[in-house]
């Protein structure tokens, strides 16, 4: 799925956690922001062909000495194999072909399962387009909450302790009063049902009193689900978006717009 931003901007790191990274970024003499950061990144996705940007050696270090280090510790002394033989792998010279996830996932499979069930409800298969689970948008929140960024680590209490309030509300409502505690599950209910509860928590503006956090939940899962779906080739196609292709040239405005405009004379 998606790859998270790289924060090169201390500005862009959650408060509290601007990272040593970020500072010595926004000190160096030739530091970039993070929109030119990331669109380096985009050109050397579509150019796997470009050599690494190192000097003098092989390992990215000047000069082709040791490994590139930070704070003391090597970070790249053993790459994970790469796509692109021309990356190193690791966390300073990715391999942005076929890249890696450089953080422990902190879902578990059962919390996984249920959040498909949720996405799905959420960006159902149609004519247009498969479902949101079939392009992996649960597994893209994963990664997201898993994170190890200060704001990403609220999400995960927040997706974590949303999922619960759905299996307990699902037992409150569908449940048999004469065994407390009993009931069955969210993802295991008729979808009408599923939809009943999730009706409930759609806007917070709506949402009946007890049931806010609920509402930021099922708020915050939308946004996140429909934007792993719609940067997926599948979802780009579900909205008939015709940027973002390659093209080996490029052909300006005929004269006669470009004068309508005011720019030739």
């Amino acid at each position: 799925m998606t790859e998270l931003p790289v924060r090169t901007n201390p500005e862009d790191a959650p408060a509290g956690k601007r990272t040593d990274e970020a500072e010595s970024a926004c000190s160096a003499p030739n530091a970039v922001d993070r929109r030119h950061a990331i669109k380096i990144m985009a050109l050397a996705a579509a150019t796997p062909g470009l050599a690494s940007c190192t000097v003098d050696g092989g390992n990215g270090s000047e000069g082709g000495g040791d490994p590139v280090t930070d704070g003391g510790d090597v970070v790249a002394d053993t790459p994970n194999p790469a796509s692109n033989p021309k990356a190193r792998g690791d966390a300073w010279d990715p391999d942005l072909i076929d890249p890696v996830i450089p953080w422990d996932l902190e879902l578990e499979d059962d919390e996984l399962a249920s959040l498909a069930v949720l996405c799905d409800l959420i960006l159902p298969a149609d004519e247009r387009s498969p479902s949101a689970s079939s392009l992996g948008a649960h597994d893209f929140i994963n990664e997201w909450v898993s994170a190890p960024y200060e704001g990403n680590g609220d999400d995960l209490v927040l997706v974590r302790g949303g999922l619960r309030w759905l299996d307990r509300e699902s037992t409150r409502r569908f449940g048999d009063p004469s065994r407390p505690g009993s009931g069955p599950r969210f993802r295991d209910l008729p979808i009408d049902r599923r939809t009943a509860i999730c009706d409930d928590i759609c806007y917070a503006e709506t949402a009946p009193p007890g049931f806010e956090f609920a509402a930021r939940f099922f708020d915050r899962v939308r946004f996140l689900a429909s934007t792993a779906f719609w940067t997926t080739p599948e979802g780009m196609d579900d909205l008939q978006y015709v940027g973002n292709v390659p093209i080996p040239t490029w052909d300006p405005p005929p004269d006669e717009v470009l004068r309508h405009i005011g720019l030739l004379p």
